[in-house]
């Protein structure tokens, strides 16, 4: 069976950072392109990042502006977003996926971003 479960999340200041992981059972990571996508509140889900399982390629939403890194530990199997600078619009509930639009997701790692 195909679990994802994510952590990490938690409240952070303005300007700060946070390390979201996303451990995998069921598959491996490096089989699949991997992706992180976010619900803020009232709004539609977002694509944040990707992860691809062909050359490691990396992408990310052009909003972020490079704040973001998305990152693989096979040995572990787990997936990461680090984020740095993060503001008050990057609070959402942030889920990792392994397809783009979210529908194969896990539970979702609530960020706050408040001062």
């Amino acid at each position: 069976e195909v679990q994802l479960v994510e952590s990490g999340g938690g409240l952070v200041q303005p300007g700060g950072s946070l390390r979201l992981s996303c451990a995998a059972s069921g598959f491996t990571l490096s089989s699949r392109d991997m992706y992180w996508v976010r619900r803020a509140p009232e709004k539609a889900l977002e694509w944040v990042s990707s992860l691809s399982s062909v050359g490691n390629s990396r992408a990310y939403n052009p909003s972020l502006n490079g704040r973001f890194s998305i990152s693989r530990d096979d040995a572990k199997n787990i997936l990461y977003l680090q984020m740095n600078s993060l503001k008050t619009e990057d609070t959402a509930m942030y889920y990792c996926a392994t397809d783009r639009d979210g529908v194969m997701k896990g539970q979702g790692t609530r960020v706050t971003v408040s001062s």
